[in-house]
């Protein structure tokens, strides 16, 4: 076979497209082989003798077709330096006529090097031309790179960090994300031990064992070592990758920082075991009382007492109810408080007269129980902006539990000091003292320390939650200190301190009990409970007062038009029609629209206090009631109300003929 048939057989067999070129500007094809004819989809007689850019010309209307622009660019420096050229993989559209007469680019791209070819005399005869279709390889590897892109932006954008891992765990090949891990490896142990507390060691270890050995997907929530130093917690999931033999070559996991979930779990144990806790004391402590009451009825009813017996039995009862009354009212007070429904009665005090009621009212406490009150208080009248009773009441409960935590004959001090801007109160105690993680929740709703068996210190743990809300909400703080078990405690309360006005406050109390009224009133109680309606009646005659009983609220309202009571008591949960309707109605009538209605009721939020404000009452009480303040309210409505009232001379005849009207 002649040369020139060997080299054009060579020529067309060759498995990479390839033509001929002149060495000249416009590049005309002298030879193409069957390759690139097969590849470019196009006829030798359409490319032989026709311009290389002629042939295969840019889109004009794709600014990103550079590609003629690079293929004369390397086919110039083939013809100025006489060395080969490459140009790897550039984007080459290749125009498409379809049978409609359309014509569309397909877009390409190609390897290409282009050779000189010289003649005998050393002249450049022409270019061969070797292109390489790489289409495939171009876009497989953007789809991947596209690929990676996506997965590092999904990284970035989670909370995850992802890691490979090797076939053992003992090598970490990869671990990025936003991460909450580091990176401390130790060559001379596990790697993984490096992030994990070790007492956690074991147990992941025998989840890392069974994944590999059972080639299934570890997942586990552990404790971990974070960037800051400190130990949060993890979900970790790891995925096997195995090879064509089955063999575990490397782990792909993700971990979650899941800290915060791990904590909010751990609080909502706590606080169900408080709670719980709770209701158990709450039961404990509404039983007490309900045993001396239950034997002081039984013993009224079964058997002939005679008078001092009969009083010492209501005593016990009196002061027991006054003991349930007291848990209840704190049950309602912390539910008004966390609600934000307590409204304070803001009016300049003096901080020792604040203090002096409070320790009246712990005084009894610490007296029974040996214990000696130290109280220290500056010259000055010092004021600050508050509400009265609020303000007792912290400092009350205050003195109250460091009573109850301080053993008999032990001694408390309270020591007012002033400062420029705030009053300091503190309450110190040589009691049984309290662990440093109680003193961080010691406000806590339902926090107590540890108690004995029978409770015999401690309430409902309403108390000091009560005062942090209230302080809070006269613009103070306060905080609580102890040096350890048997050490003793500190509370300290601040308030602002008020600059411009120091005089002291004047207060207007009401009488200290239940006497006789100098001026009685016509009084009409309404309640279809017969046995309070009867002593609440019973209780109002001892004082002088003209009482009326009815258990039907229809007929008292038909009686009310004959007798005009002055003063109404109205119970709420009424037959027929409930207490705030007869109210409505006796407010529209001309002989009782000028009465004092009180209403007599076992609901005491402030939506129903607005309800019952709504209806037409001057007053609600809780029941059951004390006393203390409904002679108060009978007191004021003696002298403002009916001031006339005074000359009807309440004689006992005058009371005789009036009940039997």
């Amino acid at each position: 076979m002649e040369a020139s048939s060997l080299y054009q057989a060579v020529f067309n067999s060759s498995p990479t497209g390839n033509y001929l070129l002149s060495p000249t500007p416009e590049a005309i094809i002298l030879a193409v082989n069957d390759t690139f004819l097969k590849a470019s989809g196009r006829r030798r007689q359409d490319l032989v003798g026709v311009s290389l850019f002629a042939a295969f010309p840019a889109n004009p209307n794709d600014p990103g077709d550079t590609g003629e622009t690079a293929l004369r660019r390397s086919l110039a420096r083939v013809i100025e330096t006489g060395q080969s050229d490459t140009l790897p993989a550039i984007r080459y559209p290749i125009r498409v006529e379809l049978p409609s007469g359309e014509v569309r680019y397909d877009e390409r791209f190609w390897n290409a090097v282009s050779t000189p070819i010289f003649g005998e005399d050393g002249k450049l005869v022409c270019i061969s031309h070797s292109t390489n279709d790489v289409t495939s390889l171009v876009r497989a590897e953007a789809a991947r790179s596209e690929s990676e892109k996506r997965f590092r932006a999904l990284v970035s954008a989670s909370a995850e960090v992802v890691y490979r891992m090797g076939p053992d765990w003992t090598e970490l090949q990869q671990l990025e994300g936003r991460g909450f891990l580091q990176d401390a490896r130790d060559p001379s142990r596990l790697w993984i031990d490096d992030y994990i507390p070790p007492e956690e060691h074991e147990r992941l270890h025998e989840a890392i064992r069974l994944a590999i050995l059972g080639k299934t997907v570890f997942e586990l929530e552990h404790r971990v070592r974070r960037v800051d130093g400190t130990f949060g917690w993890t979900h970790s999931r790891a995925v096997p990758m195995l090879d064509q033999h089955g063999d575990i070559y490397e782990w792909i996991g993700a971990a979650s920082d899941i800290t915060k979930r791990k904590e909010a779990e751990e609080q909502l144990v706590e606080s169900v075991r408080r709670k719980d806790e709770f209701l158990a004391m709450l039961a404990h402590e509404l039983r007490n009382p309900l045993a001396p009451i239950s034997a002081a009825a039984q013993l009224l009813q079964t058997m002939k007492l005679d008078e001092k017996r009969v009083h010492h039995s209501c005593q016990i009862i009196s002061r027991q109810v006054r003991h349930m009354t007291g848990l209840i009212d704190d049950l309602l007070d912390v539910s008004r408080v966390s609600r934000g429904l307590v409204e304070l009665n803001q009016v300049p005090l003096n901080i020792r007269d604040i203090v002096g009621n409070a320790v009246e009212q712990a005084r009894p406490l610490m007296q029974s129980r040996g214990q000696h009150l130290d109280v220290r208080v500056p010259p000055d009248n010092d004021m600050v902006m508050g509400d009265e009773k609020r303000l007792v009441q912290v400092f009350a409960n205050i003195l109250n539990n460091a009573a109850k935590y301080t053993p008999g004959g032990g001694h408390i001090s309270l020591e007012i000091g002033v400062h420029e801007s705030e009053v300091l109160v503190d309450v110190v105690d040589d009691g049984i003292g309290m662990e440093p993680e109680l003193t961080s929740r010691v406000f806590d709703l339902f926090a107590q320390g540890r108690r004995s068996a029978d409770r015999s210190s401690g309430g409902l743990g309403l108390g000091l939650a009560l005062v942090k809300s209230l302080v809070a909400l006269h613009g103070g703080s306060v905080t609580c200190a102890s040096a350890g078990n048997g050490q003793g405690s500190r509370f300290s309360v601040r308030l602002p301190r008020l600059f411009k006005d120091r005089r002291r406050h004047q207060r207007h109390a009401g009488p200290g009990g239940f006497g006789v009224s100098e001026n009685p009133l016509r009084v009409m109680v309404v309640d279809d409970n017969v046995d309070a309606a009867s002593m609440l009646a019973m209780l109002l005659e001892a004082s002088g007062h003209q009482v009326q009983v009815e258990h039907c609220p229809l007929r008292a309202l038909e009686q009310s038009r004959k007798t005009a009571p002055q003063v109404f008591l109205l119970d709420i949960g009424l037959p027929e029609i409930d207490g705030n309707e007869l109210a409505r109605r006796l407010r529209s009538q001309a002989e009782t629209a000028a009465s004092v209605l009180i209403a007599i009721t076992g609901y005491g939020q402030e939506n129903d206090r607005n309800v019952t404000v709504a209806a037409g009452f001057d007053h609600h009480l809780v029941k059951p009631v004390d006393t203390q303040v409904l002679a108060s309210i009978l007191a004021r409505t003696d002298a403002t109300r009916f001031p006339a009232a005074h000359a009807a001379s309440d004689t006992p005849q005058r009371r005789a003929n009036e009940r039997l009207r």
